[in-house]
């Protein structure tokens, strides 16, 4: 991994140049962390969406349809399609709500856990990787950062929803 000390870096450089050089790092490492998932996705004529939806359901088992929106932050039309595929190819499972008949809770299927392990081991091994020789200072900055892009109306709630599982 090539060594770079931003540390005397980010005590001189200009708000524009903070920003430029953080969303090109940020752009630039969401292409690569991106790109392994994009292309088994593609092969099960899947995309980004169905990796999300995968995912959030994997961290969180018996979610509500309401929950997801909300974590995903995207239209009911949007995720209908997305759901619908993969509970249509036995990805996901809805199960009916115990205390309340109305909602849907979602579950992965088997077929749908070696899914998301095929997508995500790349993944994991790269964000492992990459946080073991970073550090663990520079992970929990990393951390900190992450946490403070997210729209702070929601942020809270966003991370009660995708960590209390």
């Amino acid at each position: 991994m090539t060594d770079i000390n931003f540390k005397n870096e980010l005590s001189t450089i200009s708000d524009d140049e903070l920003f430029l050089k953080s969303t090109k790092l940020l752009y630039f490492a969401y292409r690569d962390f991106i790109a392994w998932p994009d292309e088994v996705l593609q092969k099960y004529g899947f995309g980004r969406a169905h990796h999300r939806v995968l995912f959030f359901v994997s961290q969180n088992p018996g979610m509500t349809v309401a929950e997801l929106l909300k974590i995903l932050n995207i239209t009911k039309q949007s995720l209908s399609r997305v759901l619908s595929a993969l509970i249509d190819q036995t990805y996901i499972t809805q199960e009916i709500g115990e205390e309340d008949r109305r909602q849907r809770l979602l579950f992965l299927t088997q077929k749908g856990k070696e899914l998301l392990r095929e997508v995500s081991i790349y993944q994991k091994e790269q964000m492992i990787n990459a946080c073991k020789n970073s550090g663990l200072e520079a992970t929990e900055g990393f951390w900190k950062v992450l946490t403070a892009l997210i729209n702070e109306e929601n942020r809270e709630e966003i991370l009660n929803l995708s960590f209390n599982k």
